[in-house]
Protein backbone atom coordinates (compact mmCIF):
# COMPACT_ATOMS: atom_id res chain seq x y z
CA UNK A 1 0.00 0.00 0.00
CA UNK A 2 1.64 3.64 -0.71
CA UNK A 3 0.64 6.00 1.75
CA UNK A 4 0.78 9.86 2.19
CA UNK A 5 0.30 11.93 5.21
CA UNK A 6 -0.92 15.59 5.39
CA UNK A 7 -2.04 17.74 7.90
CA UNK A 8 -6.40 17.45 8.25
CA UNK A 9 -9.11 19.34 9.18
CA UNK A 10 -10.30 19.14 12.90
CA UNK A 11 -13.30 17.77 10.84
CA UNK A 12 -11.68 15.03 8.80
CA UNK A 13 -10.15 14.21 11.71
CA UNK A 14 -13.58 13.55 13.84
CA UNK A 15 -15.23 11.53 11.38
CA UNK A 16 -12.63 9.46 11.08
CA UNK A 17 -12.61 8.60 14.95
CA UNK A 18 -16.72 8.37 14.92
CA UNK A 19 -16.24 5.64 12.02
CA UNK A 20 -14.45 3.03 14.39
CA UNK A 21 -15.46 1.08 16.78
CA UNK A 22 -13.61 3.17 19.65
CA UNK A 23 -10.16 4.83 20.00
CA UNK A 24 -8.14 6.84 22.27
CA UNK A 25 -9.82 10.07 24.05
CA UNK A 26 -6.12 11.27 23.89
CA UNK A 27 -6.62 10.91 19.90
CA UNK A 28 -9.59 12.74 19.44
CA UNK A 29 -9.17 16.53 18.50
CA UNK A 30 -10.43 17.97 21.31
CA UNK A 31 -7.88 16.30 23.57
CA UNK A 32 -5.78 19.27 22.19
CA UNK A 33 -7.78 21.94 23.35
CA UNK A 34 -7.38 19.53 27.01
CA UNK A 35 -3.81 20.48 26.71
CA UNK A 36 -3.47 24.56 25.98
CA UNK A 37 0.05 24.15 26.89
CA UNK A 38 0.78 22.05 23.80
CA UNK A 39 0.66 23.27 20.41
CA UNK A 40 -2.07 20.30 18.58
CA UNK A 41 -2.25 19.25 14.91
CA UNK A 42 -4.09 16.48 13.36
CA UNK A 43 -2.25 13.74 11.10
CA UNK A 44 -4.24 11.91 8.51
CA UNK A 45 -2.72 9.00 6.26
CA UNK A 46 -3.96 8.21 2.63
CA UNK A 47 -3.97 5.73 0.51
CA UNK A 48 -3.75 5.43 -3.29
CA UNK A 49 -7.02 6.67 -3.98
CA UNK A 50 -6.59 9.73 -1.47
CA UNK A 51 -8.78 8.09 1.01
CA UNK A 52 -8.46 8.93 5.12
CA UNK A 53 -6.76 5.80 6.65
CA UNK A 54 -5.70 6.64 9.66
CA UNK A 55 -5.16 9.98 12.16
CA UNK A 56 -2.90 10.75 14.76
CA UNK A 57 -3.40 13.93 17.15
CA UNK A 58 0.21 15.18 17.74
CA UNK A 59 0.96 17.46 21.07
CA UNK A 60 3.90 19.60 20.40
CA UNK A 61 5.94 20.88 23.37
CA UNK A 62 8.34 23.52 22.77
CA UNK A 63 11.52 23.80 24.25
CA UNK A 64 13.06 26.41 26.72
CA UNK A 65 14.72 28.99 24.52
CA UNK A 66 14.74 26.93 21.71
CA UNK A 67 12.40 26.62 18.74
CA UNK A 68 12.37 22.95 18.67
CA UNK A 69 9.88 20.37 19.94
CA UNK A 70 8.99 17.34 21.62
CA UNK A 71 6.34 15.60 19.39
CA UNK A 72 3.86 12.98 21.54
CA UNK A 73 1.15 11.26 20.36
CA UNK A 74 -0.44 10.40 23.26
CA UNK A 75 -2.37 6.49 23.16
CA UNK A 76 -1.64 6.85 19.29
CA UNK A 77 -1.38 7.52 16.00
CA UNK A 78 -5.05 5.61 14.92
CA UNK A 79 -3.84 3.12 12.56
CA UNK A 80 -3.59 0.05 11.32
CA UNK A 81 -0.84 -1.73 13.74
CA UNK A 82 -0.73 -4.89 12.49
CA UNK A 83 0.13 -4.15 8.58
CA UNK A 84 3.26 -5.68 7.24
CA UNK A 85 4.60 -2.18 6.16
CA UNK A 86 4.31 -0.53 9.32
CA UNK A 87 7.42 1.44 8.59
CA UNK A 88 5.53 2.66 5.22
CA UNK A 89 2.93 4.72 8.03
CA UNK A 90 5.72 5.45 10.26
CA UNK A 91 8.28 6.95 8.29
CA UNK A 92 6.21 9.97 6.83
CA UNK A 93 5.03 10.91 10.23
CA UNK A 94 8.36 11.29 11.04
CA UNK A 95 9.79 12.78 7.89
CA UNK A 96 6.90 15.76 8.44
CA UNK A 97 7.49 16.10 12.39
CA UNK A 98 11.06 17.05 11.50
CA UNK A 99 9.73 19.02 9.73
CA UNK A 100 7.94 20.94 12.07
CA UNK A 101 10.76 21.09 14.08
CA UNK A 102 10.39 18.01 16.67
CA UNK A 103 13.88 16.99 18.13
CA UNK A 104 12.12 13.63 19.18
CA UNK A 105 9.08 11.67 18.93
CA UNK A 106 7.30 9.90 21.54
CA UNK A 107 3.98 7.64 20.78
CA UNK A 108 1.84 4.90 22.66
CA UNK A 109 0.78 2.13 20.62
CA UNK A 110 -2.91 1.23 21.54
CA UNK A 111 -1.64 -2.52 21.19
CA UNK A 112 -2.58 -5.06 24.04
CA UNK A 113 0.50 -7.24 24.05
CA UNK A 114 -0.95 -9.50 27.39
CA UNK A 115 -4.08 -10.36 29.42
CA UNK A 116 -4.61 -11.86 32.64
CA UNK A 117 -8.33 -12.38 33.87
CA UNK A 118 -8.97 -11.58 37.72
CA UNK A 119 -8.53 -15.22 39.06
CA UNK A 120 -4.75 -15.28 37.61
CA UNK A 121 -4.19 -11.81 39.01
CA UNK A 122 -5.03 -12.99 42.62
CA UNK A 123 -3.32 -16.25 42.33
CA UNK A 124 -0.20 -14.23 41.48
CA UNK A 125 -0.61 -12.20 44.59
CA UNK A 126 -0.93 -14.66 46.52
CA UNK A 127 1.96 -16.40 45.07
CA UNK A 128 5.86 -15.73 46.85
CA UNK A 129 7.51 -16.37 43.31
CA UNK A 130 5.66 -13.80 41.27
CA UNK A 131 7.23 -10.50 42.02
CA UNK A 132 5.55 -8.33 39.08
CA UNK A 133 2.39 -9.19 37.03
CA UNK A 134 5.18 -10.10 34.57
CA UNK A 135 5.78 -13.37 36.02
CA UNK A 136 2.74 -14.33 36.20
CA UNK A 137 1.38 -16.97 33.38
CA UNK A 138 -1.29 -14.36 30.76
CA UNK A 139 -4.55 -15.75 30.00
CA UNK A 140 -4.20 -13.96 26.50
CA UNK A 141 -1.30 -13.30 24.53
CA UNK A 142 -1.36 -11.62 20.96
CA UNK A 143 1.25 -12.72 19.12
CA UNK A 144 1.66 -10.13 16.83
CA UNK A 145 2.18 -7.12 19.37
CA UNK A 146 5.69 -9.48 19.64
CA UNK A 147 5.96 -8.66 16.00
CA UNK A 148 4.92 -4.98 16.13
CA UNK A 149 7.43 -4.25 19.18
CA UNK A 150 10.35 -6.61 16.68
CA UNK A 151 9.51 -4.06 13.90
CA UNK A 152 9.80 -0.68 15.68
CA UNK A 153 13.01 -1.81 17.26
CA UNK A 154 14.14 -2.44 13.90
CA UNK A 155 13.07 0.73 13.03
CA UNK A 156 15.47 2.98 15.80
CA UNK A 157 12.43 3.36 18.23
CA UNK A 158 13.20 3.09 22.12
CA UNK A 159 11.73 1.87 25.14
CA UNK A 160 12.44 2.70 28.30
CA UNK A 161 15.17 0.53 30.31
CA UNK A 162 12.10 -0.78 32.56
CA UNK A 163 9.91 -1.70 29.50
CA UNK A 164 7.50 1.02 30.46
CA UNK A 165 6.45 -1.56 33.47
CA UNK A 166 3.92 0.17 35.79
CA UNK A 167 3.90 4.19 35.79
CA UNK A 168 7.29 4.62 34.48
CA UNK A 169 5.67 5.66 31.03
CA UNK A 170 3.78 8.87 30.80
CA UNK A 171 0.63 6.60 30.04
CA UNK A 172 0.25 3.61 31.88
CA UNK A 173 1.37 0.39 30.30
CA UNK A 174 -1.01 -1.50 32.49
CA UNK A 175 -4.48 -0.59 32.83
CA UNK A 176 -7.32 -2.68 34.23
CA UNK A 177 -10.54 -3.42 32.09
CA UNK A 178 -13.74 -4.64 32.30
CA UNK A 179 -15.06 -6.73 29.29
CA UNK A 180 -19.04 -5.88 28.80
CA UNK A 181 -19.88 -6.92 25.72
CA UNK A 182 -22.52 -10.17 25.00
CA UNK A 183 -22.67 -9.83 28.85
CA UNK A 184 -25.79 -9.10 31.14
CA UNK A 185 -25.21 -7.37 33.98
CA UNK A 186 -25.85 -10.37 36.21
CA UNK A 187 -22.96 -12.03 34.46
CA UNK A 188 -20.91 -8.50 35.53
CA UNK A 189 -21.73 -8.81 39.14
CA UNK A 190 -21.26 -12.48 39.37
CA UNK A 191 -17.65 -11.87 38.97
CA UNK A 192 -17.03 -8.83 41.26
CA UNK A 193 -15.92 -10.71 44.44
CA UNK A 194 -17.58 -10.98 47.50
CA UNK A 195 -16.08 -7.64 49.32
CA UNK A 196 -16.96 -5.65 46.32
CA UNK A 197 -20.75 -7.16 46.02
CA UNK A 198 -21.10 -6.74 49.84
CA UNK A 199 -19.92 -2.79 49.47
CA UNK A 200 -22.43 -2.60 47.15
CA UNK A 201 -25.36 -3.61 49.21
CA UNK A 202 -23.98 -1.44 52.00
CA UNK A 203 -24.09 1.43 50.19
CA UNK A 204 -27.45 1.17 48.96
CA UNK A 205 -28.44 -0.09 53.18
CA UNK A 206 -26.88 3.37 54.25
CA UNK A 207 -28.78 5.08 51.48
CA UNK A 208 -25.66 6.47 49.28
CA UNK A 209 -27.46 7.70 46.52
CA UNK A 210 -25.32 8.36 43.07
CA UNK A 211 -26.18 11.29 40.60
CA UNK A 212 -24.94 12.33 37.29
CA UNK A 213 -23.47 16.25 37.74
CA UNK A 214 -22.68 19.04 34.84
CA UNK A 215 -20.31 21.69 34.75
CA UNK A 216 -21.43 23.52 37.93
CA UNK A 217 -20.50 20.56 39.79
CA UNK A 218 -16.87 20.66 39.53
CA UNK A 219 -16.09 23.14 42.67
CA UNK A 220 -17.38 20.34 44.36
CA UNK A 221 -15.40 17.52 42.51
CA UNK A 222 -12.70 19.88 43.03
CA UNK A 223 -12.84 19.75 47.03
CA UNK A 224 -13.34 16.26 47.03
CA UNK A 225 -9.73 15.73 44.46
CA UNK A 226 -7.84 17.84 46.63
CA UNK A 227 -8.94 16.30 49.86
CA UNK A 228 -7.78 12.93 47.99
CA UNK A 229 -4.62 14.59 46.83
CA UNK A 230 -3.72 15.81 50.00
CA UNK A 231 -4.89 12.03 51.30
CA UNK A 232 -2.62 10.21 48.62
CA UNK A 233 0.33 12.47 48.59
CA UNK A 234 0.01 13.62 44.64
CA UNK A 235 -0.09 16.86 43.35
CA UNK A 236 -3.70 17.74 42.45
CA UNK A 237 -4.61 19.47 38.95
CA UNK A 238 -6.28 22.89 38.98
CA UNK A 239 -10.19 23.26 38.59
CA UNK A 240 -9.64 25.14 35.19
CA UNK A 241 -7.84 21.80 33.71
CA UNK A 242 -11.45 20.07 34.49
CA UNK A 243 -13.26 23.14 33.25
CA UNK A 244 -11.42 23.36 30.13
CA UNK A 245 -11.57 19.49 29.66
CA UNK A 246 -15.30 20.04 30.28
CA UNK A 247 -16.08 22.80 27.98
CA UNK A 248 -13.65 20.92 25.48
CA UNK A 249 -14.52 17.30 25.23
CA UNK A 250 -18.31 18.26 24.99
CA UNK A 251 -18.21 21.17 22.36
CA UNK A 252 -17.14 18.33 20.65
CA UNK A 253 -19.81 15.48 21.95
CA UNK A 254 -22.35 16.70 24.41
CA UNK A 255 -21.67 12.91 25.73
CA UNK A 256 -17.95 12.94 25.85
CA UNK A 257 -17.43 13.75 29.07
CA UNK A 258 -19.67 13.15 32.42
CA UNK A 259 -19.20 13.86 36.01
CA UNK A 260 -21.09 11.31 38.66
CA UNK A 261 -21.52 12.43 42.30
CA UNK A 262 -22.21 9.86 45.08
CA UNK A 263 -24.06 11.52 48.17
CA UNK A 264 -25.23 10.39 51.74
CA UNK A 265 -27.22 12.32 53.40
CA UNK A 266 -27.10 14.84 50.89
CA UNK A 267 -23.51 15.63 51.76
CA UNK A 268 -20.95 14.75 48.46
CA UNK A 269 -18.95 11.89 49.67
CA UNK A 270 -17.33 10.35 46.45
CA UNK A 271 -16.82 11.60 42.25
CA UNK A 272 -15.43 10.71 39.65
CA UNK A 273 -15.18 11.96 36.26
CA UNK A 274 -16.20 9.28 33.27
CA UNK A 275 -14.81 9.68 29.46
CA UNK A 276 -17.08 8.01 26.58
CA UNK A 277 -15.81 7.75 22.93
CA UNK A 278 -17.61 5.22 20.85
CA UNK A 279 -17.86 1.39 22.71
CA UNK A 280 -15.25 2.21 24.86
CA UNK A 281 -15.63 4.13 28.30
CA UNK A 282 -12.86 5.24 31.08
CA UNK A 283 -13.22 5.77 34.62
CA UNK A 284 -10.83 8.99 34.45
CA UNK A 285 -10.66 10.58 37.73
CA UNK A 286 -12.00 9.83 41.05
CA UNK A 287 -12.37 11.48 44.01
CA UNK A 288 -13.14 10.52 47.85
CA UNK A 289 -14.03 12.61 51.20
CA UNK A 290 -11.44 11.24 54.50
CA UNK A 291 -15.43 10.61 56.17
CA UNK A 292 -18.30 8.37 55.53
CA UNK A 293 -15.74 6.63 54.13
CA UNK A 294 -17.65 3.18 55.84
CA UNK A 295 -20.65 3.69 53.66
CA UNK A 296 -18.74 2.74 50.82
CA UNK A 297 -19.33 5.49 48.29
CA UNK A 298 -16.79 5.15 46.09
CA UNK A 299 -18.11 1.23 45.31
CA UNK A 300 -21.42 2.92 45.05
CA UNK A 301 -20.53 5.07 42.24
CA UNK A 302 -18.34 2.67 40.07
CA UNK A 303 -21.63 0.59 40.04
CA UNK A 304 -23.49 3.27 38.76
CA UNK A 305 -20.80 4.27 35.82
CA UNK A 306 -20.49 0.38 35.28
CA UNK A 307 -24.44 0.23 35.03
CA UNK A 308 -24.44 3.33 32.51
CA UNK A 309 -22.23 1.98 30.54
CA UNK A 310 -23.22 -1.22 29.59
CA UNK A 311 -26.49 0.86 29.34
CA UNK A 312 -25.13 2.64 26.26
CA UNK A 313 -23.81 -0.51 24.82
CA UNK A 314 -20.00 -0.10 25.22
CA UNK A 315 -17.66 -3.18 24.81
CA UNK A 316 -15.34 -1.94 27.84
CA UNK A 317 -15.44 -0.35 30.61
CA UNK A 318 -11.66 0.95 31.68
CA UNK A 319 -10.67 1.40 34.99
CA UNK A 320 -7.35 3.23 34.13
CA UNK A 321 -3.87 2.83 35.02
CA UNK A 322 -2.39 0.10 37.74
CA UNK A 323 1.04 -0.73 39.18
CA UNK A 324 2.52 -4.11 37.52
CA UNK A 325 3.91 -4.60 41.16
CA UNK A 326 1.97 -7.78 43.51
CA UNK A 327 3.70 -7.22 46.57
CA UNK A 328 1.67 -5.38 49.43
CA UNK A 329 4.93 -3.18 50.36
CA UNK A 330 4.73 -0.90 46.75
CA UNK A 331 2.85 2.08 46.94
CA UNK A 332 0.64 1.26 43.88
CA UNK A 333 -0.59 -2.08 45.18
CA UNK A 334 -3.94 -1.11 46.55
CA UNK A 335 -4.83 0.11 43.18
CA UNK A 336 -4.48 -3.56 41.69
CA UNK A 337 -6.07 -5.29 44.76
CA UNK A 338 -9.30 -2.42 44.52
CA UNK A 339 -9.54 -3.04 41.05
CA UNK A 340 -9.42 -6.72 40.58
CA UNK A 341 -12.26 -6.94 42.87
CA UNK A 342 -14.44 -6.15 39.68
CA UNK A 343 -13.51 -9.77 38.30
CA UNK A 344 -11.93 -7.93 35.36
CA UNK A 345 -8.68 -8.32 33.76
CA UNK A 346 -5.41 -6.69 33.84
CA UNK A 347 -4.13 -5.58 30.22
CA UNK A 348 -0.85 -5.18 29.06
CA UNK A 349 -0.24 -2.19 26.15
CA UNK A 350 3.21 -2.20 24.54
CA UNK A 351 3.92 0.68 26.17
CA UNK A 352 5.96 4.35 25.14
CA UNK A 353 8.24 4.39 22.46
CA UNK A 354 10.13 7.36 21.58
CA UNK A 355 12.39 8.07 18.49
CA UNK A 356 15.05 10.36 18.84
CA UNK A 357 15.57 12.39 15.51
CA UNK A 358 18.18 15.00 17.07
CA UNK A 359 20.36 12.38 19.38
CA UNK A 360 21.54 15.51 21.41
CA UNK A 361 18.56 17.40 22.14
CA UNK A 362 17.15 14.04 22.98
CA UNK A 363 19.40 12.79 25.41
CA UNK A 364 19.37 16.57 27.11
CA UNK A 365 15.67 15.73 27.98
CA UNK A 366 16.46 12.27 28.97
CA UNK A 367 19.06 13.97 31.45
CA UNK A 368 15.97 17.14 32.36
CA UNK A 369 13.53 14.48 32.84
CA UNK A 370 15.49 12.01 35.86
CA UNK A 371 16.70 15.13 37.52
CA UNK A 372 12.49 16.29 37.99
Amino acid sequence: MSLTLRTISRDQHLAYIRSLPSASHMQVPAWGDVKAEWRSESLGWFDRSDRLVGVGLVLYRQLPRVKRYLAYLPEGPVIDWYAPNLEDWLKPMLDHLKKQGAFSVKMGPPVVIRRWNAAAVKAGIQSPEAKRLRDVEPTFREAKAYEVADRLRRMGWQQGEDGGAGFGDVQPRYVFQIPLRGRSLDEVMKDFNQLWRRNIKKAEKAGVQVVQGGYDDLPTWQALYEVTAERDRFRPRPLMYFQRMWRSLNAEDSDRMRLYLALHEGEPVAAATMLIVGGHVWYSYGASANHKREVRPSNAMQWRMLCDAHAMGADVYDLRGIGDSLEDTDHLFGLIQFKVGTGGEAAEYLGEWDFPLNKLLHKALDIYMSRR
